[in-house]
């Protein structure tokens, strides 16, 4: 069907900070409190976006959320005018203000879990947005994730949005940061990695939570007539070291899926699994990379499995888009070079600058969510937002108009930043209306 594979990118919002907020987020709790730079971490999404376009890849933008959520805290007995809630919070409950003013909405691989048509039981392409309820602030985004999905891609006839799954722990889901597809071509049928941290009726006693429930993903499947799903387990012990999302230790394209050899709590039954499901539609290319080759600790902090894995038109190899962090780590440097240097399916490594998002725990493959789509269902997506050289322009000016270079806790606590952060979303909606 001459399919492709397009790019979702969370378009980074005026508020990005560094607020704490996420246990086993590694990254995320050593950087609290510190200065942001919302401008720089915007345009080095955005740049990263016009990288993958210039590949000719179809890349889309999806807006971030409106911050700071006062209607939340509201809903939580903060009473008066915005500003007034907006202290009050601040000194009553500085989590919860913080969770309203949360920008985490930009990580969009955990927008949704994506089902191509290829592979649903009607023949549509399919999604449901995350729950995320593990987190308080990244619970609130489901609702607005839902909408602009369902602005992006409005026909019926192409298009499924769900809603998100019931909200409550058995069904805890965390999107596609937690699935990888695997085909011998993007429009042909292939095979769904759905990977849970824990099952909903186990005991967790870990200490940092296990995010996915298996429950979830058997929903999710169920919902979009997912066909060939393979279930398979995070490894408790990854979870314990940090990986708070398997995307951390493992990415997927295509025929390869590339891993970190702790990814998984049985790999060899995995890969048994998947060559299971894959027979008649192709053999898969397993690479996994040993505890020898890159320590665990070593993988989490460069965030080498959190590269993108794309094939550019005309090139018959893929190329990992990784972020400059593993080029500044020799040992993860190491495996990304040598991976490139082989006959094996990854042919090059390109490196992206994206250290705003790093700080808060999210490289390149957390700032999209990959949609396969047809030529009729490009034809069909609202336009608006597809990145051209037009919208990319205008985004660039917007953004070193209407966002700070230094953002601080205190910045938050401040009247003028309510209105400041609401008049650049008011401006960016006339921008993709």
């Amino acid at each position: 069907m001459n399919a492709v594979e397009a790019n979702l990118d969370g378009l980074v919002g005026p508020t990005h900070n560094y607020a704490g907020l996420s246990p086993g987020n590694l990254a995320s709790q050593s950087n609290f409190g510190a200065a942001s730079n919302p401008r720089a971490a915007a345009l080095q999404g955005l740049a990263k976006m016009k990288r993958l376009a210039d590949m000719g890849l179809p890349q889309f933008v999806l807006p971030p959320q409106r911050r700071p959520d006062l209607g939340f805290l509201r809903s939580l007995g903060f009473t008066g005018s915005d500003a007034r809630v907006n202290e009050a919070a601040w000194k009553a409950a500085p989590i919860l203000a913080g969770s309203a003013w949360s920008a985490s909405s930009m990580w969009a691989a955990n927008a949704a879990t994506v089902t191509p048509s290829a592979d649903s039981g009607d023949g549509r392409l399919h999604f449901t947005p995350a729950n995320l309820l593990t987190n308080l602030h990244r619970s609130l985004e489901h609702p607005h994730t839902t909408a602009a999905l369902r602005r992006i891609f409005p026909d019926p006839d192409r298009f499924v949005v769900h809603d998100a799954l019931p909200f409550q722990p058995h069904f805890a889901d965390e999107g596609a940061a937690n699935h990888v597809r695997l085909c011998i071509d993007h429009g042909a049928p292939g095979v769904n990695l759905f990977v849970h941290g824990r099952g909903a009726y186990e005991a967790w006693t870990g200490r940092f939570p296990a995010r996915q429930t298996r429950e979830a993903f058997e929903a999710v499947g169920r919902r979009h007539g997912a066909h060939r799903p393979v279930r398979l387990r995070q490894n408790p012990q990854a979870i314990e070291a940090g990986v708070f999302h398997n995307d951390v230790v493992c990415v997927g394209a295509l025929k390869c899926l590339l891993y970190h050899q702790a990814a998984f709590e049985d790999p060899a039954a995995m890969q048994a699994e998947v060559r299971e499901a894959a027979a008649g539609l192709f053999e898969p290319q397993f690479i996994e990379i040993t505890e020898a080759e890159l320590p665990l600790a070593d993988a989490i902090s460069s965030y080498l499995f959190n590269s993108m894995l794309v094939q550019a038109p005309g090139e018959g190899r893929l190329t990992l888009v990784a972020p400059i962090d593993v080029a500044e780590h020799p040992c993860a440097r190491a495996v990304a070079e040598r991976l490139a240097a082989s006959n094996g399916p990854i042919g090059r490594v390109d490196y992206v600058d994206v250290r705003e998002s790093m700080r808060n725990g999210g490289g390149p493959a957390c700032l999209r969510l990959r949609v396969v789509m047809t030529p009729a269902e490009l034809a069909a997506a609202n336009s608006a937002y597809r990145l051209d050289d037009n919208l990319h322009a205008r985004l660039t000016d917007w953004i070193g108009r209407r966002y700070r270079d230094h953002l601080t806790p205190a910045d938050l606590a401040d009247a003028a930043m309510i209105e400041e952060a609401q008049a650049a979303l008011e401006e960016l909606d006339v921008i993709l209306a």
